[in-house]
């Protein structure tokens, strides 16, 4: 009689010791994003809850969601945004380079083309003095 007492409270137990267990492991992502300091806090806390009835089937996202938000970077975007920012700069200033280049270019050729004239119209003026 004793022992099936016992085995009814570990059976108790073991229940009782599964369901926390259970609870415990679906609220770490929320404790990690608590731990973050994450904007989305309150969503990954209910979505939480949620994969309990999903059987956790949802609980691998919200832990990669938790893990992705740092307080110091944000996303971690930033560093992109900022390579992207400078390399537009940098882009901005090589065309205006290429502007300015085209400008000289044309330039030169009008001056090359005065020079030509001219040359050519001395060399006209050349032959003419010497027949």
């Amino acid at each position: 009689m004793f022992l099936d007492y016992f085995a009814l409270g570990v059976l108790v137990f073991v229940a009782v010791f599964l369901f926390y267990g259970v609870i415990a492991i679906h609220d770490i992502p929320y404790e990690i994003s608590k731990k973050r300091n994450h904007p989305h806090q309150d969503a990954i806390h209910y979505a939480g809850w949620v994969s309990l009835f999903t059987l956790h089937a949802i609980w691998p996202f919200l832990w990669i969601w938790a893990t992705l938000w740092r307080e110091d970077r944000g996303w971690g975007f930033t560093k992109i945004q900022n390579e992207q920012h400078e390399l537009h700069h940098e882009v901005l200033q090589l065309t205006e380079q290429v502007e300015r280049l085209t400008e000289k270019v044309a330039q030169l050729e009008v001056t090359q083309a005065r020079q030509s004239a001219t040359s050519h119209r001395n060399d006209k003026v050349n032959q003419k003095e010497e027949d």
